[in-house]
C-alpha cells in the first residue's frame, strides 16, 4: 500500500487524530505552556519568581507558603507520585505550578497559558498518512516484568521503567525487535528514532502508541503498530522538558517516513 492508496475513512480518522493532538499540545496546561523548570533539593529554597519554599526528601516534595504567597496552598502541602507518573498541578497567580518525581528527585514546572510557545504555535508538520506504515507485528511478553534504565534529555537525569516485553515487527523481510513500556491509557508505548531522526524528524527520539487489551498483555499476541500516529515528546517544542531518550535496541536501520516531524519551532 502506498499513499495514494490510503482510504479517505484512513485519512479522515488521521486527520482528526493529528488535529487533536495539536489542540492537546497547545492547551492553557498543555507542554507547550511550560516556561520553567527548576530541580529540588534536599532543603527548603525558595526559587526567583516562584511562590513558596519547596525541597523533597526522596519520596515526597513538599512546598511551604508564607502569608501573603501567591499559590493555593496553607501551611505545607505534600505530594508524592512514582518516578514516571504525572505530575500535580498548584495554582499561584495567573500560572500553575507542575510537580513531578523524576528519576532519585522532584522538580517543578511552571505552565504559562499566555507562553510565546503557546501564543506563536503553528501546528505539528508530520507526513501525509501512508497505510503502508501500519505494520503488523506481534507481542512477546517476558515471563516477568523487567526494569529498564533509560537516559534523558536533561543532563544527569535517567529514568527507569518496567518493560512488559517486546514488540517484533517486520520490514523489508527483516524482523525488529522493539522494548516496550506500559503505555499511560492502557497498552503499549515505544520510544525509537530511525533513520529520519536529526534530518527530517526530532534527533532525540519519537513515541508511538500500541494497543493491546490486557489480556494479550500477559499471554502476547497479534498487534499493530501504526507509525502514522509517531508524535515527538515535549523536548521537541521546549527547552523545559525530561524526556526519555529510547532503548539503544529501539533504534531502526531504516527510514520511518511518517509520523509528525521536527517542529516548526526546532527549524
Amino acid at each position: 500500500m502506498t499513499a495514494a492508496t490510503a482510504t479517505p475513512e484512513y485519512t479522515e480518522a488521521w486527520n482528526d487524530w493529528h488535529e487533536q493532538r495539536e489542540r492537546e499540545l497547545a492547551a492553557p496546561n498543555g507542554w507547550l505552556s511550560i516556561t520553567r523548570l527548576e530541580r529540588l533539593g534536599s532543603e527548603p529554597e525558595q526559587f526567583d519568581g516562584i511562590p513558596g519554599r519547596w525541597h523533597h526528601d526522596g519520596v515526597a516534595a513538599y512546598v511551604t507558603a508564607e502569608p501573603g504567597d501567591d499559590i493555593a496552598v496553607q501551611g505545607t502541602r505534600r505530594f508524592e507520585s512514582g518516578p514516571v507518573a504525572a505530575g500535580e498541578l498548584v495554582a499561584a497567580g495567573d500560572v500553575e505550578i507542575e510537580v513531578v518525581h523524576r528519576g532519585h528527585g522532584y522538580l517543578i514546572r511552571v505552565h504559562d497559558p499566555s507562553a510565546s510557545t503557546v501564543r506563536d504555535f503553528r501546528g505539528v508538520p508530520a507526513f501525509a498518512p501512508d497505510p503502508a506504515w501500519v505494520l503488523t507485528g506481534r507481542f512477546e511478553p517476558y515471563a516477568a516484568p523487567r526494569s529498564v534504565t533509560v537516559g534523558a534529555v536533561a543532563e544527569g537525569l535517567e529514568h527507569v521503567y518496567l518493560t512488559p516485553g517486546e514488540i517484533v515487527v517486520e520490514r523489508d523481510g527483516a524482523e525488529h525487535r522493539l522494548i516496550a513500556f506500559n503505555g499511560k491509557a492502557g497498552g503499549l508505548q515505544v520510544l525509537f528514532t530511525d533513520e529520519t531522526s536529526g534530518v527530517s524528524t526530532y534527533a532525540a527520539n519519537r513515541s508511538v502508541s500500541v494497543p493491546l487489551d490486557a489480556r494479550a498483555l500477559v499471554e502476547g499476541g497479534p498487534v499493530t503498530v501504526d507509525l502514522n500516529r509517531a508524535v515527538n515528546l515535549p523536548c521537541a517544542f521546549i527547552d523545559f522538558a525530561t524526556c526519555p531518550l529510547p532503548p539503544a535496541a529501539n533504534r531502526l536501520p531504516f527510514a520511518v517516513t511518517a509520523g509528525e516531524k521536527i517542529p516548526h519551532e526546532r527549524r
